[in-house]
């Protein structure tokens, strides 16, 4: 199934077909029996795609020219206009991975990344990362994210499946989340 999907850096062109995978899977437009599955958390606007399309840091995956997963990945000053990315900020210089001394300037916010659940558990996670891994690896060597403690199937994802190290925990508007850090000089192939 997932031979012929197609990587590719955003365009402006891609917007609407990341607004409608979006809408399906935002949290607060799932089911409590939908959230099981996974699920996204930060809305994006028009505006705000196309900003990180400017700064070549939205991924897609395309089946049959159909987005079918997306991936954010910019720079910390990209996601300061969304409070959980402020309150993050700070503790980058105070986690510990490998030998790296983390910035906000030296790593990026990773995520979210989407997967329409047609497309999960099919081996596609490992490329589409790697594709975007290598995009960002000359600007990065450190990624950092983090995941809703209660979003399982994205900890399986990312620990199990992209081998991502938990390095920190933190909470924010009464949600308990794990800081997790990668590699960006390792391969998840």
């Amino acid at each position: 199934m997932i031979e012929k999907i197609q990587f590719e850096v955003a365009k402006n062109t891609d917007i609407e077909g990341v607004l409608a995978l979006q809408d399906l899977y935002l949290v607060s437009n799932m089911t409590e029996e939908e959230k099981a599955s996974g699920f996204v958390t930060t809305p994006f606007s028009v505006e705000q795609l196309q900003e990180v399309i400017r700064q070549e840091g939205l991924f897609i995956a395309k089946d049959n020219h159909k987005i079918i997963a997306y991936i954010f990945a910019a720079s910390w000053k990209y996601f300061s206009q969304w409070a959980i990315f402020n309150h993050m900020t700070p503790m980058l210089p105070d986690l510990s991975f490998k030998d790296f001394k983390m910035t906000d300037t030296n790593t990026f916010q990773y995520g979210p990344i989407c997967i329409d659940k047609k497309y999960r558990g099919k081996g596609l996670i490992n490329p589409f990362f790697d594709f975007m891994r290598v995009h960002l690896l000359k600007k990065f060597p450190v990624s950092i994210t983090f995941i809703n403690k209660t979003n399982l199937p994205s900890q399986k994802a990312h620990i199990e499946k992209l081998k991502w190290s938990i390095i920190g925990d933190f909470q924010f508007n009464n949600n308990n989340y794990f800081i997790l850090a990668y590699d960006m000089s390792q391969s998840s192939l």
